[in-house]
């Protein structure tokens, strides 16, 4: 499309998102403009605002057979996410609601393999661990987008490596295959700190330390939880995971004064959230 919406989205906004992708409808092509609304319905999404988002994705059916490539695929996208994302409540996720999300991520999929468009097809394929969500299935479907990232020679699918390793991670720390999983984690950090943004490094770090309290490696996990909270209370950011890890390590080593500490700033936390 003529239009860069990565350039117009702010994940940590999606209101203002929302308010960019409007603004560009009145001027943009009847191909861009399909996509701009799939990308306005993302932001209810995002808001916990399904019926909204599939509202709007309803809206845009009829055009779908004369959209482009990339419009189909990223209306089916946004489908599924409004059936199965990491936003949804654990109880709606029921066989039913599984299975349409499971079909619109496919679908997706399909399409962007036959378009080569590999950014969008890994896109829908890490979206399959929000629906399979057992390690073995979120491995097998991060392994496949993995597989897709290392054939593809386009840059915007190579930018999802240091997820799709994170990902990887996570899945081999669920299965408790914690050395491997420390091995992901790594190369994922040292891919995010090549990208030089601040957010991701930090989850990073964090992961190596959470993965690291699980092989019993306490002190090293200290050192990277308390630089953590060194930082973000920099930037006037406290985090609860932070604190609840601390908790959790200084209990391990049997320093109950210091877990003590991190429970009531992990109960503050919560309440003032």
């Amino acid at each position: 499309m003529s239009i860069d919406i990565a350039a117009m989205w702010d994940f940590r906004k999606p209101e203002l998102s929302e308010q960019r992708f409007r603004e560009a409808l009145p001027t943009a092509s009847p191909e861009d403009a399909f996509i701009l609304k799939t990308q306005i319905a993302r932001t209810f999404g995002l808001r916990k605002e399904f019926a909204k988002a599939q509202s709007e994705l309803a809206e845009i059916e009829p055009q779908l057979k004369s959209a482009s490539l990339e419009g189909r695929v990223r209306y089916y996208l946004e489908l599924g996410r409004t059936y199965s994302s990491p936003v949804h409540p654990l109880e709606s996720q029921s066989p039913e609601v599984k299975a349409q999300a499971r079909a619109a991520y496919l679908r997706a999929v399909e399409i962007a393999t036959e378009a080569n468009l590999d950014n969008l097809a890994i896109d829908a394929l890490h979206m399959m661990t929000v629906v399979d969500t057992s390690p073995e299935d979120q491995l097998k479907w991060n392994r496949k987008a993995l597989a897709l990232l290392e054939s593809s020679t386009q840059p915007n699918a190579k930018k999802w490596e240091g997820s799709l390793r994170n990902n990887v991670g996570y899945a081999l720390h669920l299965a408790g295959r914690y050395e491997e999983a420390l091995s992901e984690f790594k190369l994922a950090l040292a891919l995010r700190e090549i990208a030089g943004k601040i957010e991701p490094i930090r989850i990073g770090h964090w992961m190596i330390a959470w993965t690291l309290r699980a092989l019993g490696r306490f002190e090293e996990a200290v050192e990277i939880q308390l630089r953590l909270e060194k930082e973000r209370a920099a930037s006037d950011e406290a985090d609860p995971y932070v604190f609840e890890e601390l908790e959790r390590l200084y209990r391990a080593l049997k320093n109950e004064e210091k877990a003590d500490y991190y429970a009531k700033r992990l109960a503050k936390q919560r309440v003032d959230a």
